[in-house]
C-alpha cells in the first residue's frame, strides 16, 4: 500500500514539474503585463497583437519553412540509408550503424562548431578561387539541420525494417518488379510508420534547435538580407535587449494546444487501426 502511494505520488510530482510552468505561461498568456508573475487584468489582446508584431512572424515563417524542408530531406536520406544498410554486407552495415550513432549522442555544439570551422575553410577555398568567401546562407543553416536530424530518421526506421520479412522484397523480383518498384509498393508501405516518427522527430529538432542555428545561419528566407531569425535565436536576442515580448506567449499557448491536438487524433488514430487489426484478426481465426 505504501509502494503504492509513493509510486503515485511521484508520478504525480513528475508530472507537475513538467506541466506546471507550462500552465503558469498560458494563464498569462490573457494578461499584459510585460513580466510574468505580474496580473494586470484578464485580456485577450496578446492573441490579435501576436499576428500583428512582424518580427515573431518572420521568426514563426523562417522557423517552420527550416522545419519542414529539413525534415523532408533528413527522412528521405535518413530512409534510404537505412534501406542500403539493410541490404548491405554485415561490416558494411555495422559500420553505418556506428556512425549514425555517434551523432545522437554527441554534444550539439560539437556538430555546430564543426560545420562552422567546415564551411569557414570552403569559403576560403572559394575566395583563393576568386569568390566571396562569406557562404553563410539558408544553405549552410539547411545543411546543419539535416546534419542533426537524419541519424534520428535512421534510427526511427531501422527497427521496421529489422521487423520486416526481408524474402518479401526478393519475393516482388522473381514476380518481375523492378527493384524501385518494389521499394515503393513493398518496402515503404512496411516502414511508413517508422518514417513517419522519423519525419516528426525531425521536425520537433529543427523547431527546437537554437546552437546549430546560431552557428550556421546567414541571410534568406523571409528575412531578406538579414540574418535568418528563428523562434529560438529571436528570444535569445530579445533577452539580450530586455524581457520577452509577452506576445510570445500568445504564440507559445497556440504552440502547445496543436501539439495536444495532434497527439489527442493520431492517438485516436491508432486505436482505430489497432481496433480494426483486431477485428480482422478475429474474423480470419
Amino acid at each position: 500500500m505504501v509502494r503504492k502511494i509513493l509510486g503515485r505520488s511521484y508520478i504525480w510530482l513528475v508530472l507537475i514539474l513538467m506541466y506546471l510552468p507550462v500552465l503558469i505561461l498560458i494563464a498569462f498568456s490573457f494578461t499584459e503585463s510585460v513580466n510574468i508573475g505580474v496580473w494586470s487584468g484578464f485580456s485577450w489582446n496578446l492573441y490579435p497583437r501576436l499576428f500583428q508584431n512582424k518580427d515573431i512572424m518572420i521568426a514563426l515563417g523562417n522557423t517552420v519553412l527550416i522545419a519542414l524542408i529539413s525534415a523532408a530531406i533528413s527522412t528521405i536520406i535518413g530512409t534510404l540509408g537505412a534501406i542500403g544498410a539493410f541490404y548491405s554486407k554485415r561490416w558494411w552495415r555495422n559500420t553505418i550503424d556506428l556512425t549514425t550513432q555517434i551523432p545522437v549522442v554527441n554534444a550539439e555544439i560539437v556538430v555546430a562548431f564543426s560545420l562552422t570551422v567546415m564551411f569557414v575553410f570552403i569559403g576560403k577555398i572559394i575566395a583563393a578561387m576568386g569568390g566571396d568567401s562569406y557562404i553563410f546562407s539558408f544553405w549552410t543553416l539547411l545543411i546543419g539541420h539535416c546534419c542533426l536530424s537524419v541519424p534520428f530518421v535512421y534510427i526511427n526506421v531501422k527497427p521496421k525494417l529489422q521487423q520486416m520479412d526481408p524474402s518479401l522484397y526478393e519475393a516482388a523480383l522473381d514476380l518481375g518488379a523492378s527493384p524501385s518498384k518494389a521499394l515503393a509498393k513493398v518496402i515503404t508501405p512496411s516502414i511508413m510508420p517508422g518514417v513517419v516518427s522519423g519525419f516528426l522527430i525531425a521536425v520537433t529538432l529543427s523547431l527546437d534547435d537554437f546552437i546549430v542555428t546560431a552557428f550556421t545561419r546567414g541571410a534568406g528566407l523571409l528575412s531578406g538580407n538579414k540574418n535568418i531569425e528563428t523562434l529560438s535565436t529571436l528570444v535569445q536576442a530579445k533577452i539580450k535587449k530586455g524581457p520577452i515580448p509577452p506576445e510570445m506567449r500568445a504564440l507559445t499557448t497556440i504552440i502547445f494546444i496543436a501539439v495536444v491536438l495532434a497527439v489527442v487524433l493520431i492517438t485516436l488514430y491508432r486505436h482505430n487501426q489497432d481496433k480494426k487489426a483486431s477485428r480482422a484478426n478475429r474474423r480470419a481465426v
